[in-house]
């Protein structure tokens, strides 16, 4: 008997018919295959520079 089972991955830079290749060709059976959300991912912010010390500081 065979079962269906849903999955929900997350994947970053690739296109919905190069995840559906990659599980074929591990040999996956792929029924069904849908993009549910779209997101750019935000670069990474430089840290912040040190501040300089203040007169009260020295």
């Amino acid at each position: 008997m065979t079962k269906r089972i849903n999955f929900l991955v997350k994947v970053q830079d690739a296109k919905l018919t190069e995840v559906k290749k990659a599980l074929e060709k591990a040999n996956i059976k792929v029924t069904s295959i849908i993009a549910v959300y779209t997101e750019e991912d935000k670069a990474p912010e430089a840290p912040a520079a040190p501040a300089e010390p203040t007169k009260e500081e020295t």
